[in-house]
């Protein structure tokens, strides 16, 4: 198993493992350090069945059931389907570029610990991958925050609602998504988390808020809240904190839900295919239920 760091402030190479097959203790232990270490684990050149990429990631903690069903692998719930394939006149998986910078599952009240996808198919033009995925680093936006406002900020809570997220997504262009049902906001709630965790693996101290799902901090009037989200939002995608990641056919990326915020780059067209599964593992061995 060897460990190669990217030169910037995020990921990491590793090369050596066969994800088909289980981990030992050794392995796994080394993986998850060095998750806690880099935040996003790029695994080149595998060959997995759906089946085999569940159970590598359950490895590390309980795998999320999305709401999608739709885009879920026939038999297998606990993987969801990436792609804007479609055959026979329908979507084969849930289309996912475009979406915003985020956090995945910050709006649930078990916050999740990492995503595991999987490119099968990874569109090119002229040579050059697209579809990447973008990475902020929130470890290194914390420690670059000023020490006043970690000081006043500090034991605060953030208010994260599942609906912010899903109008955004609703004001895209030629999106035919109906507003949430009533019942879909009840089984929604906002739900509040801290406003800077502590990573349970590498001890680091992060900022944990996205503009994806995070609306206001509670502990501030409206206009504080306002305008210091607004600071937090620009200062966290700065140049300085973040990673691309330009996938290969055969990539497996481990990204680190609590110490990055992440988007699609949406650089490729309908007939340029695009293929990636993916389990979503829920911080549940970390955090007691909220």
């Amino acid at each position: 198993m060897i460990v190669t760091p990217n030169r910037r402030t995020l990921g990491a190479t590793i090369e050596g493992l066969d994800l088909s097959s289980p981990l030992s203790e050794h392995e796994f232990d080394g993986v998850l350090q060095a998750l806690g270490q880099h935040a996003v684990i790029r695994f080149p050149s595998q060959q997995l069945s759906a089946r085999a990429l569940a159970d590598f990631s359950a490895r590390f903690g309980e795998l999320e059931i999305n709401v999608a069903n739709a885009y879920q692998e026939p038999g297998l719930p606990q993987v969801m389907v990436l792609s804007n394939i479609v055959e026979n006149g329908r979507p084969i998986g849930l289309a996912d570029a475009g979406q915003g910078w985020h956090t995945d599952m910050s709006y649930s009240r078990m916050i999740a610990f990492a995503n595991l996808l999987y490119g099968i198919q990874i569109p090119s033009r002229n040579g050059k991958p697209l579809g990447g995925t973008e990475f902020c680093d929130m470890r290194a936006a914390y420690d670059d925050l000023p020490d006043a406002l970690k000081q006043r900020l500090d034991g605060m809570t953030a208010e994260h609602d599942f609906n912010k997220f899903w109008e955004m997504m609703r004001q895209e262009k030629g999106s035919q998504r109906p507003p949430l049902t009533q019942a879909q906001r009840k089984a929604k709630p906002p739900v509040s988390h801290p406003l800077f965790l502590t990573h349970p693996v590498s001890g680091r101290k992060l900022l944990y808020a996205n503009p994806g799902y995070t609306v206001r901090i509670n502990e501030l009037s409206e206009r504080e809240s306002d305008q210091t989200l607004a600071f937090l939002f620009a200062h966290q995608v700065q140049d300085k904190f973040r990673h691309v990641h330009h996938w290969q056919a055969g990539d497996v990326l481990m990204l680190d839900d609590l110490s990055t915020i992440h988007q699609a780059v949406a650089d490729y067209g309908p007939d340029e295919h695009r293929l990636i599964k993916r389990c979503q593992v829920m911080a549940t061995r970390f955090y007691a239920e909220r």
